[in-house]
């Protein structure tokens, strides 16, 4: 079993963060507790999301792993094509710097594994017949 954190982009982050931390400063004063413990709520979901997020290749097995959630598993036999992106549609992705895997017949999602070229290495060492579109740096 291998793990495979994803990559954080702080801009993306930051940039939530932001929204967050400004959208609670008009319910500083005077205090609207709802609206405070709702926005500290959230900002403590999404820095769960953007350092907890994983995928692990388990034998023939892909499991996208959000802390201990299993949000999708794909047989890593069923995977015809990795890409590169910097689609912007919503994934399990903490990161605009993202991989398209592309498998059964019309399936996909999109990652964005810290280690790319290892990760690519080890789905094409499970299922070498996998076609990639990927330019390392």
């Amino acid at each position: 079993m291998e793990k495979y954190p994803s990559k954080v982009s702080y801009g993306l982050l930051l940039f939530v963060m932001v929204i967050l931390v400004g959208s609670s400063i008009p319910m500083l004063s005077p205090p609207i507790w709802l609206g405070i413990g709702i926005n500290t709520f959230v900002m403590v979901f999404v820095l769960m999301i953007f350092f907890n997020l994983n995928y692990i290749v388990d034998g023939s097995l892909l499991s996208v792993k959000l802390g201990f959630l299993v949000i999708k598993k794909i047989d890593i036999h069923s995977i015809k094509m990795l890409a590169e992106t910097n689609s912007l549609i919503s994934a399990p992705a903490v990161s605009l710097d993202r991989l398209e895997i592309i498998y059964n017949d019309h399936d996909s999602v999109i990652i964005s594994p810290k280690d790319k070229s290892g990760f690519i290495d080890h789905i094409t060492k499970v299922n070498p017949e996998v076609v990639i579109q990927y330019k390392p740096t």
